[in-house]
């Protein structure tokens, strides 16, 4: 499985132009993100992290996930945090038509209203990029500059709590799953997160 934990200026230029990788800052203020939920447990366990350092985060979801655990979606709202699109249903943009991948993103918009859109495995192509951004409403192209690889299970906890805290710094766009597949490194990972960064001063936000 080939991934970066941080993502480098080469890589970023050869992707579509305007995508948000991280917003640098001065200030001492993360984005935590968490693809791929709602999902039952992984996700109201992220949600009992964050309330104990008052700490908001951005959640993009899965449409078929969300209109099966429409319960768990109105939490994130009520507890403060913003959520974004990721297709109905986890579609590879390299791997599938730029008509019917835009239609995914289109049937996960009618139970998830936000103008923020990350893609599923980060892969997206310059034309459905380009349509994105000039929709009514334009979509946010969210990516990410520190990956905590909690979605590998040939790595240890201990090794995604690292990831992200060698590579962290101020405006930071970090990304978790709220996932059954990742909840075990998931579950060591961003405790340990919080903790430590908290611990420095740091504050988590929500993506605008």
């Amino acid at each position: 499985m080939f991934y970066i934990a941080s993502t480098p200026w080469w890589l970023r230029i050869l992707f579509p132009s305007d995508l948000t990788w991280s917003f640098p800052s001065k200030e001492k203020v993360l984005y935590l993100t968490f693809d791929d939920g709602p999902t039952p447990g992984a996700t109201e366990f992220v949600l009992d992290e964050l309330k104990k350092y008052n700490a908001h985060a951005t959640f993009f979801c899965i449409g078929n996930n969300v209109q099966q655990h429409p319960d768990l979606y109105q939490r994130l709202f009520a507890e403060g945090h913003r959520v974004g699109n990721h297709t109905y249903d986890h579609l590879n943009g390299f791997h599938t038509k730029d008509e019917l991948w835009l239609n995914n993103i289109k049937e996960a918009a009618k139970w998830i209203d936000s103008d923020l859109f990350r893609p599923p495995y980060g892969k997206i192509r310059s034309f459905p990029a380009k349509v994105l951004k000039e929709s009514n409403p334009p979509f946010k192209i969210i990516m990410w500059s520190v990956l905590s690889a909690d979605f590998d299970t040939n790595i240890s906890p201990q090794k995604c709590f690292e990831n992200v805290k060698k590579h962290t710094k101020p405006g930071s766009i970090i990304v978790f799953h709220d996932s059954e597949k990742a909840f075990s490194n998931l579950r060591f990972a961003l405790p340990e997160v919080l903790k430590l960064f908290s611990g420095e001063g740091y504050r988590f936000e929500v993506i605008r």
